[in-house]
This record gives C-alpha cells, structure tokens and sequence, in this order.
C-alpha cells in the first residue's frame, strides 16, 4: 500500500490498489460475497471465487468483468459442507502464497425439518463454521508465505443475542432455524477472534479480523443481471427498511475494509456505523461473549475433533 493510501481517510469509493496481491473469496459468486469479489477486482488484485457451482461462479465472473474491465478472477471450487474435501484445496489453488482468504460463504434455512450433510453434521453449523475452520488448516502454509496475510471471516449482526451451548452445538435436542444460523454464525466469530489469539502467541504475520455486513436486505441490493435481479417491486418494498438497513453491496464495505486498510489490526471487529445495520465501515467493540477464552478453547477443541484435523495451527 502506498504513503498515501495509508494517510487519506478510507474511502469506499477510492479503494487502495492491492494489484501484487491474491485473495479467495469463498462464496464469492453471490450475496455479499459476490460483492465483496467485485470490489476487491477492482483494486487490480487476482480475486478467487471459492463456490462448488462451476455455473454461478461462471456467472459471477462474467458479471464482474463487465464492470471491472481487465478484472484477474479465478474459481475455485469449494463445497465447505464437506471438510474432508477441502484438504487439497492449497495444492489446486497452484499458488506461491495467499495474501487473504474471505471467509464468507454460508447457508441460512427459514424452516424446519433440521438438515444434515453427508458425514452427518447440521448443516449450517457445518457450513458456515466446521468448513471454514478446515480451510483455514490446510491455508496456513500459503497464508504464511505472505508478508502480511488476513483470516477475515464473515459475522452477522444475528450472532450478538445468541449464546453458544457447547453442549448441543449442532443443535441435535432443540433445532430451531433462525437460533441454529445465528449460533453457527457466533461460532465463526468466536474462531475469527480465537484465532487471532492463537496466532500472535505463535509469533506469526498473519492477522485474523472479523467484520459483518449490517443489515443487508436483496430488496436495497443494486441488480447484477448474470447474478440477481432486483425487481422495482422489491426495491419499493424494501425503501422503508432503507432508513435503518442496506443492501449487499454497501454490506461488502465492512469486509473489504478488513482485507486492504493497513489500520486494521489483528483481533478487530469491523461493521456498519450506523447501529451495526448500515454505513461505511468501522471498528466497533468486541462483544465479551465472543471472546471468552474458556468457550473458546472448547470450542475450538470440539471443532478439530468433527473435522478431524489436529488442533494445531499450521501457522508459522
């Protein structure tokens, strides 16, 4: 980054160039994520799309280039449902390092019945936070090839009411959708913050941060065509809740602060100005229950015991 990147306010309009540097944005071929892979395109970096549909991710790709002439994309396919698979991802990215990796994609169900994957595991929990946390194993070595690499992972607004029961983490006595997606979520952040930790007591220039998007409503979303649509009915709808939310793109804000602005610290928490729901990003406190070390601590035991993976971090 430049002196005067580093100097001038942030400006979500006027991102610094980041064109030596590659990032993977899981999800990255909708919703925010989608969002989030065409913002940081246009900082001139090479952007990895991580999706396990070849077609939406085609689709994605398309959509930013025609709005980021030149923009350097990639697939990766990705299906973080299934941690098993996510061990080779590291070799079939064929790179020397990996300066971010967005932690983003997720999966949200309104109603019952309670889904598993195919080794068994709820499926949000296993998704939105078993995955990422393999992925984050078998990255380490390319994250740590970089002079300066980010672990941003992706929080929602959902997870500050709701409370971990270590107990029951995927939800086997008491499945109820909305509780089970904001839990999954609140297990991210606990991670995204736990391993912060982590890597500073092991010496490493990797950081880890965690940002959120706000309140970020389809209805306030501008349209991508080869993406989504946004219908004039949805957006009349949705212009009242404008007044306290936004939509995804201003939601991608947060996180693509989190992976370029050199003022970003390792352990931050990034998010919306405006109540946490909508605005150019900033730092906002931490809540204490996303960082109690005990919690944690089982938590992240409990997560290497149901992906198999050695506790250790494979950072250097």
């Amino acid at each position: 980054m430049s002196t005067a990147s580093r100097s001038r306010p942030w400006d979500v309009h006027r991102l610094p160039s980041a064109e030596d540097s590659t990032f993977l944005v899981t999800g990255g071929n909708a919703g925010i994520g989608y969002f989030v892979a065409e913002q940081l395109a246009a900082t001139g970096a090479v952007v990895v799309l991580g999706s396990r549909d070849r077609a939406k991710a085609d689709a994605a790709t398309a959509s930013i280039r025609s709005r980021v002439p030149g923009a350097r994309l990639r697939h990766l396919p990705l299906d973080l449902a299934d941690p098993q698979s996510l061990e080779t991802a590291a070799d079939r990215l064929e790179l020397d390092r990996l300066d971010a990796v967005v932690h983003n994609a997720g999966i949200a169900l309104d109603d019952p019945p309670r889904r598993e994957t195919a080794d068994g595991r709820e499926l949000m929990f296993a998704t939105n936070h078993l995955g990422h946390f393999a992925l984050t194993r078998w990255l380490a070595p390319l994250l740590s090839a970089a002079p300066a690499a980010r672990v941003v992972t992706v929080g929602s607004f959902a997870a500050r009411s709701e409370r971990l029961d270590l107990d029951d983490l995927q939800s086997d006595r008491d499945y109820r959708p909305k509780r089970t997606y904001g839990r999954s979520k609140l297990a991210q952040m606990c991670f995204g913050f736990a391993l912060d930790r982590r890597l500073r007591a092991v010496g490493s220039t990797v950081i880890s941060v965690v940002a959120h998007p706000g309140g970020a409503l389809d209805g306030l979303t501008p349209s991508r065509p080869a993406v989504r649509v946004t219908t004039p009915g949805e957006r009349l709808r949705a212009l009242p809740a404008g007044l306290l939310v936004q939509g995804k793109e201003a939601g991608a804000w947060s996180v693509v602060r989190a992976v370029l602005d050199p003022e970003v610290a390792g352990g931050d928490l990034w998010g919306p100005k405006v109540f946490g729901l909508r605005g150019a990003p900033r730092r906002e406190p931490v809540p204490a229950h996303m960082t109690d070390p005990a919690t944690a601590d089982r938590l992240w035991t409990l997560s290497s015991e149901l992906v198999g993976t050695d506790p250790g971090l494979g950072f250097r």
